[in-house]
C-alpha cells in the first residue's frame, strides 16, 4: 500500500443513515470512507480504485434472505481474493453471517454496532491483512513461515493451515484476543500455544484453562483465587489462574461450555482488566492476553441466548478456523509419519515406518476425532504389531481387537464406500453406541448439535429422541 494515502475502506449499505455513520466514524479514526448503495456499484468501485477493506451489508433492496450478500461476497472475493470484508447484520440474521464468515468474510458485527468496538475491530482486521505472497508450493510457503514464527508441533503444508499460521504470524504480537474454532481434536490448543510462542509475552506463562471443567461454585475461586479465611476450607491465601498469568497468556479451553453467571463475571475481567479475589476488599489488575477456543458455533449460542453477546465480541476481535483432519487429506501422511516418530520415542521403541498403501489407507479414512483420533490409531497399531513397517492389514487387526472381532471392521474398514457413504455410517454407528442421545452423538462426532442435526436430515436418519428439539 501507498504509505502517502489513508487507507480506503469501502461501504456497502443501501441505507444512507448507516453509510453517514459509518463515514463519520472513520473519518474519526483516520481512514478515507467511499459509499456504494448496492452490488454493482460497489464491485465498479473496487476496479477503479484501492480499497483496503469491506463493510458490507447482507441485505439490499427490499430482499432479507441475504442471497445477495453472499452473491457479492463471493464476487468481492472472486475479483480481489486478498481484501478483507466486514459483515454488517441484525441479531436475527446471525446464523447467515456465520454462513458468510464460512464463505470467506474476515468477521462480521451487528447493526446497532458500538463504535468503540468496531473502530477496534477493524484497525485488527486491517493490520491481519497483508498483501498477497507469491504463488509457491506448499513445502516452500511452509518452509517461509518456519524462517520467521516458531511453529514448531504443528504439522501440514495444506493451504488452509497455511493460511492459519499466516494469521497466527500477523496478529501474535498484538493484544487482540483471539477465538480459535475448529472440531474436537484438530489441534486448537497447539494454535494457541503457538500465538504465546510468537508473541512478546513468550518469556511469561500461558496458563490453560478448560472451562468445561470449572464448577460454578469454585468458578470465582479458581479464576481469581481467594484469600485466607474466604470460606471453610480457605486456609491460606491462593492465586488464581488469572493471577498466575499476569503478564502473559489466558487460554480459555471450551468457552462454549461457560455457564451465563460465569460469563458475567469473566466479562467484567476482561472490560477493566481488573478482578477481586475472593474475601479480598481491593481489586488487582490484570495483564492478560485472552485466547479462547471451543468446538461449539459461538455466533450461534449467542443468538440462541446461551451465550452473551457482550462476551463473545471481547473474545472474538480474531477469529481463526481451523480445519478438520477429512479437509486437509495431504497432510495425513506427513502428520502419521511425525506421530509415530513421537510415538516410538516416547515408548523407547525402534523407529518404525508406514507402508505407502498403509499411508493412502489412513488418508481416506473420515477421522471424526481428527489428529487425536488418529494418534490414538498410530500409537495403538504400532504397540500391538510391533512391526518396523506398519501395513493396512495392521491398523484394521488393531482396530479389531480394540473393539472386538467384526466390530472394529466396521468402524474403519470402509473399502469400497464414498465419503457420503461413510459419514452416514458413522453418524448411525454413534447414534446406535450412545442410544440416540444428540448432545453425546455431536460430542462423539466432533460436530455441534446444530451441523449433526444437518447431518441427520441429509443422510435421512431421522429426527432426534424426545426431549431433543432440533434447534
Amino acid at each position: 500500500m501507498d504509505s502517502t494515502r489513508k487507507q480506503r475502506i469501502l461501504i456497502v449499505d443501501d441505507d444512507s443513515a448507516v453509510q453517514v455513520s459509518l463515514a463519520l466514524l472513520l473519518k474519526q479514526s483516520g481512514y478515507e470512507a467511499l459509499c456504494a448503495d448496492g452490488p454493482q456499484p460497489a464491485l465498479a468501485l473496487i476496479q477503479q480504485q484501492p480499497v483496503d477493506l469491506v463493510l458490507q451489508d447482507m441485505n439490499f433492496s427490499l430482499r432479507t434472505s441475504g442471497e445477495e450478500g453472499l452473491q457479492l461476497l463471493a464476487e468481492l472475493r472472486a475479483a480481489q481474493p486478498a481484501l478483507p470484508v466486514l459483515l454488517m447484520t441484525a441479531w436475527g440474521s446471525i446464523a447467515l453471517a456465520v454462513r458468510g464468515m464460512q464463505a470467506g468474510a474476515a468477521n462480521f458485527f451487528t447493526k446497532p454496532w458500538d463504535n468503540t468496538q468496531l473502530a477496534e475491530l477493524i484497525r485488527t482486521t486491517l493490520e491481519a491483512a497483508t498483501p498477497a505472497a507469491p504463488a509457491a508450493s506448499g513445502s516452500a510457503a511452509r518452509q517461509a513461515l518456519d524462517a520467521q514464527f516458531d511453529f514448531g508441533g504443528i504439522v501440514g503444508e495444506h493451504p488452509r493451515l497455511l493460511k492459519v499460521l499466516t494469521t497466527i504470524g500477523q496478529v501474535a504480537n498484538t493484544r487482540a484476543p483471539v477465538l480459535i474454532l475448529g472440531e474436537s481434536g484438530c489441534g486448537k490448543e497447539l494454535i494457541a500455544d503457538a500465538i504465546h510462542r510468537n508473541s512478546q509475552r513468550a518469556s511469561q506463562p500461558i496458563v490453560k484453562i478448560n472451562m468445561g471443567a470449572i464448577t460454578p461454585t469454585l468458578f470465582e475461586s479458581e479464576m481469581f483465587g481467594h484469600v485466607r479465611g474466604a470460606f471453610t476450607d480457605a486456609r491460606s491465601d491462593r492465586k488464581g489462574h488469572i493471577a498466575s498469568a499476569n503478564g502473559g497468556t489466558l487460554f480459555l479451553d471450551e468457552i462454549g461450555e461457560l455457564n451465563r453467571a460465569d460469563q458475567v463475571k469473566l466479562l467484567r475481567v476482561l472490560q477493566d482488566q481488573t478482578y477481586q479475589p475472593v474475601g479480598a476488599s481491593r481489586s488487582e489488575k490484570a495483564d492478560v492476553r485472552v485466547v479462547s477456543a471451543t468446538n461449539r458455533e459461538l455466533a450461534e449460542l449467542v443468538a440462541g441466548g446461551e451465550f452473551r453477546e457482550d462476551l463473545f465480541y471481547r473474545l472474538n476481535l480474531i477469529t481463526i478456523r481451523l480445519p478438520p483432519l477429512r479437509e486437509r487429506r495431504s497432510d495425513i501422511p506427513l502428520l502419521a509419519r511425525h506421530i509415530l516418530g513421537e510415538v516410538a520415542a516416547s515408548y523407547g521403541l525402534p523407529s518404525a515406518t508406514i507402508a505407502p498403501q498403509a499411508l493412502e489407507w489412513l488418508s481416506a479414512q473420515p477421522w471424526p476425532g481428527n489428529i487425536r483420533q488418529l494418534k490414538q490409531t498410530l500409537e495403538r497399531t504400532l504397540l500391538l504389531v510391533g512391526r518396523s513397517e506398519l501395513r493396512q492389514a495392521d491398523f484394521v487387526a488393531a482396530e479389531q481387537h480394540e473393539h472386538g472381532g467384526a466390530l472394529g471392521a466396521q468402524r474403519l474398514g470402509v473399502d469400497g464406500m464414498t465419503l457420503e457413504q461413510v459419514e452416514r455410517h458413522m453418524i448411525a454407528h454413534a447414534l446406535e453406541q450412545h442410544h440416540g442421545n444428540i448432545s453425546r452423538v455431536a460430542k462423539a462426532l466432533g460436530l455441534s448439535r446444530t451441523a449433526l442435526y444437518r447431518r441427520l436430515e441429509r443422510h435421512g436418519l431421522g429426527g432426534a429422541p424426545d426431549g431433543e428439539a432440533p434447534p
